[in-house]
């Protein structure tokens, strides 16, 4: 072969993009509806200020301000009537000292957990991994639920707006979380700035809301609600605190104010995102969270106590709806901040419905890499997101939503469980990690932790109680079934990778002293003629044919076919009786007898015929597969299915190629390529310099000379362990690419797959492609 511009070589070329097999029609559909595939090379991290940060993560937890207070009211006015709104505030006081505990057993996570300090993470590295799964499924639950209740909370607050929307109400929330799942498919990315807004929207509405209304009760303008309204919550009588009764619905509504406490994990779940220091910027974050969510769950509740606010059957209008309107009046000013105020908390609803679809897929991404959930849930799809994550959580939103009408109140029953459960283990945790490491003041972090735990403990006992017959059980009934389901899962996975692992004994090298390949033949075809043909290019010591005969005249008429083939007459047959045409078990057992001394190794290839889908299934068996199912159990014995496309031959056509050399990319048909201009001695040569200062593309680099280019890494190759140190990077810029071979080494520090290269050097070439050899290099960041 010619090798060099002194024997009429072809004159060496940068690297070409190839073609590719036309899209599939359920591509193109969702390329149309999803748009083009997103590099993975601008997956970037995003670092975000505190400001910015507050508002992204803490949409979630401070949204729930908007419904908490609303839902202790629900579960005291039937009982204890007008009272309930004493009693509102007792256990609105309760639900911020639990609070304020697990806020500080939270800023414990975020000091030991830089990165992600999720439950999940928390209980796996100080229970291990069958108490962490408890966590998992506590919080996959979680997340689902609340996709459900901030997507009916803010229609709820569309609709105390614009109350002829009443009847859609199921059929809205169904638009806002396919919205939200499309939005999230196509890639909306959490962390842009913009989601920040809605929370600081609806602090600053709720805020004015609230100076204004203490102005005016000062000044005492603030009139009270009527309390006979209709379509209201059933107002009950008057009662003692001190029966079982009393107690019991006290617990239930407690259980239902703690509601406003969900999302608090946001922020140890994102640490990653703040700025330097990450751990002291979220502690921050979290803190100021914190008083804010405090303030709003108080400011609300005070209210409501003031104005007797009264939650509605329907859910609408709701209880923050009231106190705005209340509050601003009728005015034109009044009525336009309660329409804002309205807006901000639809807005921040929606917000906090949308984080789910950041924390869930991440989530079941941790879970799936643990072994514990699907593989495919680890997989970034089309745009980069989790796709298989987020359809899971859609699809488990709209079964809560449908089953319950959208109904927060119902919604809520299967809310705190999760959440509580996911507090408990996370403060047990830490209170197990405080004191095995005994760090500075670890006897204070455990007893807060331990606290809180204790806490979050009692309250998922009492939710499980008091919540039971409201849809509690569902959980309490879900729960364990999936745990069990995700160990088992779990174990399947381990038991397949040991089976697959590289242990000492099956990595030693082993000398064979034969390679044998045997074509197992039900006709003589052009399937089976390329099958020969590769069978040749293997090189094995010995190559046959062999029928399992099931027909006599079949397997004559196949012999006598074989015998008057030219392409096969080098390649003997043999036919071996199969009685009862149980082909598996034949090529199974004639494998064991081929390889019986244990120095033979046997490849089978198995000509496999492609026909249409639907008719190819109909038609035509699927013995090939059949077949090497067992016999890849066997050691030393390898079964190859080698496909031969029918489907494409009888369409008349070969395979359609997509051409990638312009943005439009094009169908075309194959050609023959003009022959490459031939390599000539250069004329009129220059000094040879010794560094090319100007950076130019590669598609204008000229060979024998040095260039100085830059590019993206797509390919990395390094030589065999057993051969002389040798490192090849593939770079392409918009013009082509370029091969860099470094002598004498295997990686270069920093270099991986999408790094940005500068290099420059005398340009060469190997096997006609152009190659820099041993070039300066720079990576660029």
């Amino acid at each position: 072969m010619a090798k060099s511009w002194t024997d009429g070589a072809p004159a060496p070329v940068a690297l070409k993009d190839h073609a590719h097999v036309n899209d599939p029609l359920s591509y193109k559909i969702k390329k149309r509806m999803l748009g083009g595939p997103l590099n993975r090379h601008t997956l970037s991290h995003q670092r975000l200020k505190k400001r910015y940060a507050l508002g992204i993560l803490s949409s979630d937890c401070i949204s729930s301000s908007a419904y908490g207070s609303e839902q202790i009211l629900i579960a005291l006015l039937p009982a204890f009537g007008l009272a309930a709104f004493t009693l509102l505030m007792p256990l609105t006081f309760v639900v911020l000292i639990i609070l304020t505990i697990i806020t500080l057993s939270y800023t414990n996570v975020i000091d030991v957990y830089t990165k992600t300090g999720g439950a999940y993470i928390v209980s796996r590295d100080n229970f291990g991994p069958t108490t962490s799964i408890i966590a998992a499924v506590a919080l996959m639950l979680d997340y689902i639920v609340t996709l459900a209740v901030q997507a009916s909370a803010g229609v709820l607050a569309i609709i105390s707006t614009f109350p002829n929307l009443e009847p859609y109400k199921v059929e809205m929330v169904l638009f806002v979380i396919a919205f939200l799942t499309y939005g999230n498919l196509r890639g909306v990315k959490e962390a842009g700035k913009a989601f920040a807004a809605p929370t600081y929207l609806f602090i600053i509405g709720m805020y004015v809301v609230f100076i204004v209304g203490i102005y005016k009760v000062f000044n005492g303008s603030l009139e009270q609600l009527s309390t006979n309204q209709e379509g209201a919550v059933s107002i009950g009588t008057e009662q003692g605190l001190l029966s079982a009764a009393a107690i019991f619905i006290l617990l239930r509504a407690f259980a239902n104010g703690g509601s406003s406490l969900t999302g608090l994990e946001a922020i140890s779940d994102g640490v990653a995102l703040f700025e330097v220091p990450e751990a002291k910027n979220a502690k921050k974050t979290l803190i100021i969270m914190s008083i804010l969510l405090g303030s709003l769950v108080l400011g609300v509740s005070w209210f409501a106590h003031k104005l007797y606010a009264l939650p509605y059957e329907s859910g609408s209008p709701t209880v923050i709806s009231q106190i705005a309107k209340s509050v601003m009046g009728d005015g034109p000013f009044g009525n336009f901040w309660y329409i804002y105020v309205q807006f901000a908390t639809t807005l921040i609803l929606f917000a906090g419905a949308n984080t789910t679809y950041s924390a869930f897929p991440i989530l079941c991404n941790f879970v799936a890499t643990d072994g514990f959930l699907p593989k495919q849930l680890t997989k970034r799809g089309h745009r980069l997101a989790f796709s298989n994550g987020i359809i899971f959580l859609a699809v488990g939103a709209v079964i809560f939503v449908v089953t319950t009408g959208a109904s927060v109140e119902h919604l809520v029953a299967f809310y705190a469980l999760g959440v509580f459960t996911g507090f408990t283990l996370a403060g047990f945790g830490m209170a197990r990690h405080a004191k095995r490491n005994k760090t500075d003041k670890w006897r204070t972090k455990y007893v807060i932790n331990t606290i809180a735990g204790s806490v979050s403990l009692t309250v998922v006992i009492i939710f499980s109680i008091v919540k039971f017959t409201e849809g509690a059980w569902i959980i309490l009934l879900i729960a364990p079934i999936a745990v069990v389901s995700l160990v088992r899962l779990n174990r399947r996975y381990v038991r397949e990778q040991a089976v697959l692992s590289l242990a000492q004994e099956r990595t030693r090298a082993t000398s064979i002293a034969r390679h044998d390949v045997t074509v197992l033949v039900d006709n003589v075809d052009l399937a089976t003629v390329g099958a020969v043909r590769y069978a040749r290019s293997l090189n094995p010591h010995t190559l046959k044919a062999v029928h399992f005969v099931i027909d006599d005249r079949r397997a004559d008429d196949i012999q006598k076919a074989w015998a008057v083939t030219p392409a096969l007459s080098d390649v003997s047959l043999e036919l071996i009786d199969c009685p009862d045409r149980r082909l598996a078990n034949a090529a199974l057992d004639y494998s064991i007898r081929a390889t019986a001394d244990g120095n033979h190794e046997l490849t089978l290839l198995l000509p496999r015929r492609s026909y249409s889908r639907v008719l190819g299934r109909i038609l035509h068996d699927q013995t090939a597969e059949q077949i090497a199912s067992p016999i890849s159990q066997l050691p030393r014995v390898v079964a190859t299915i080698i496909p031969f496309d029918v489907a494409k031959l009888l369409d008349g056509g070969t395979l359609d190629v997509q051409e990638q050399a312009d943005e439009k990319e094009k169908v075309s048909t194959a050609t023959v390529a003009e022959p490459s201009k031939r390599m000539v001695p250069p004329a009129n040569l220059e000094p040879v310099s010794h560094y090319s200062e100007k950076v130019i593309k590669i598609g204008e680099v000229i060979w024998r000379k040095r260039a100085h280019v830059q590019g993206r890494v797509t390919a990395i190759r390094t030589s065999p362990a057993n051969q002389a140190p040798m490192l090849e990077v593939e770079m392409w810029d918009e013009t082509g690419g370029i091969t860099l071979q470094f002598l004498g080494r295997r990686s270069l520090a920093g270099l991986d797959v999408g790094s940005q290269l500068r290099a420059e050097g005398m340009v060469g070439e190997i096997d006609g492609l152009l190659t820099i050899l041993n070039p300066n290099y720079e990576l660029l960041h």
